[in-house]
């Protein structure tokens, strides 16, 4: 299994390569040249727990690793899970909730992160080498990062947030958090602010180089491998029905795209709905092909305010069919005017069903979930919930990915349902604690400089 970058310009790389690389040297996300069918062997994985699911699936795309080291980072990673399924499926009315919140962190993320951190230590420790993480959240990434990463030798995590933007208990997971080997940047801006750094840091290959600069954000393609388990596992939840339909909470493209990859897989999956809130980019591509950058609007899902999708790249190249001077262009044009437009969709692209939810409709959705099913769900989550109720089709199970535990969004969930209990010990053990954060300008020769004095 070899690697490719979506704009063409990296020399085909084997799976812990393309994971050390995180974004390409070109400016594009690395993608597997082919995308294996393993419709033949639905049949053999059934009945296995998630950790020797996730090794049988991510296996198909890592042939540089052992079996006997894969299995022992499948099972390391989801060890520390609180519930005995990993990723238990509720019925919630007449939609099966999809719950990715009992991790570390208590967020979908830990799925992808704690197995990153297994396979970073692994690499590193092969090579003989050193990695310093940077990365960018807009709140669950880098709480989900720093507990994968911390105190691992060879290792040092940076992540950038948007000061103010995220929710005071998803900062104080990050920041509370007093390893020699994390740093937490809050940045004078928005989460687009905080990416484009990013992309720009990757893009000086010189600099990348000599601080030995990585991803854990979901550029990195092992991020959305590991993501791609959990919809399998579902499948198996509802005992293999001829097909299944998803909704997928989604600003940054990587949790829907996962879920995409898994039916190009062969996965019997049905529709892809896409649901977000007023940072609506993608559901506007989704309707109309015209994918067109917008102001950020915060609300009350911080996690989807987003304009800037960075997975889309990946679809992009697979809906053009691979070809990635078009994808070059594609991504030029929307670089260059902030709007660029796919001529003619259709294949891939009718996969995706696309709604957004605002806020109101949020906060009537957490209060509608809760009375009628005694069900409690984050924002995040309920968004999702409200665009699964409207495309349910007769005979065709709904499953809507839980994004986050509800108690990570007290204010949010406080709103719909101001007394009702919605604790977590996990978080409630954050208060009083020490805190150590550093404020960073919204500029690549601040970062720079930050990167020069805390890596050196």
């Amino acid at each position: 299994m070899k690697y490719l970058s979506t704009r063409g310009g990296v020399a085909p790389v084997r799976f812990k390569d393309a994971v050390m690389m995180g974004l390409a040297s070109d400016g594009g996300l690395m993608v597997p040249e082919a995308v294996p069918d393993v419709s033949g062997k639905l049949s053999a994985w059934s009945g296995l727990t998630y950790p020797e699911l996730a090794f049988e699936v991510i296996r198909v795309f890592s042939d540089d690793i052992s079996d006997a080291d894969l299995k022992r980072m499948t099972e390391e990673s989801y060890a520390g899970f609180d519930h005995a399924d990993v990723a238990p499926l509720r019925e919630v009315g007449s939609v099966h909730v999809l719950e990715l919140f009992h991790g570390p962190t208590l967020a979908f993320k830990d799925f992808a992160l704690q197995f990153l951190g297994e396979l970073f230590s692994h690499i590193l420790l092969e090579r003989g080498q050193t990695l310093n993480i940077l990365g960018a959240t807009s709140g669950d990434t880098g709480s989900a990062a720093i507990h994968a990463m911390r105190g691992r030798p060879g290792i040092r995590v940076l992540i950038m947030f948007p000061d103010g933007r995220t929710s005071p208990l998803q900062e104080l997971q990050m920041t509370t958090v007093l390893d020699d080997n994390i740093f937490n940047l809050a940045v004078d801006g928005s989460f687009d602010d905080c990416q484009q750094l990013l992309k720009s840091v990757f893009n000086d290959l010189p600099f990348k180089q000599a601080f030995s600069l990585g991803a854990v954000n979901s550029v990195n393609w092992a991020r959305v491998l590991a993501q791609v388990v959990y919809y399998f596992w579902s499948w198996y939840q509802l005992r293999c029905p001829a097909e299944f339909d998803v909704t997928v909470p989604t600003g940054n493209f990587g949790n829907i795209f996962a879920g995409y990859l898994a039916k190009k897989m062969g996965l019997p999956l049905g529709r892809l709905n896409l649901a977000t809130n007023d940072n609506d980019i993608l559901a506007r591509f989704f309707r109309s092909g015209i994918y067109e950058r917008g102001s950020v609007h915060f609300s009350l899902s911080p996690a989807m305010d987003i304009q800037v999708a960075s997975n889309f790249e990946r679809y992009l190249y697979f809906q053009l069919g691979g070809d990635a001077e078009r994808v070059k262009a594609f991504m030029s044009d929307f670089q260059q005017s902030q709007t660029s437009t796919l001529e003619h969709p259709q294949g891939d692209f009718d996969w995706f069903q696309a709604g957004a939810v605002n806020d109101a409709e949020t906060v009537a959705t957490i209060e509608k979930v809760f009375n009628q099913f005694g069900y409690l769900a984050d924002p995040h989550t309920s968004v999702g919930m409200a665009i699964a109720e409207q495309n349910l089709r007769d005979e065709v199970p709904m499953v809507a990915v839980a994004t986050a535990h509800p108690a990570k969004f007290v204010e949010a969930v406080g709103q719909a349902l101001p007394r009702t209990p919605n604790h977590h010990p996990t978080l409630q053990a954050l208060s009083g604690k020490e805190t150590r954060r550093y404020d960073l300008a919204a500029s690549e020769a601040s970062l720079k400089t930050f990167i020069e004095g805390a890596c050196a």
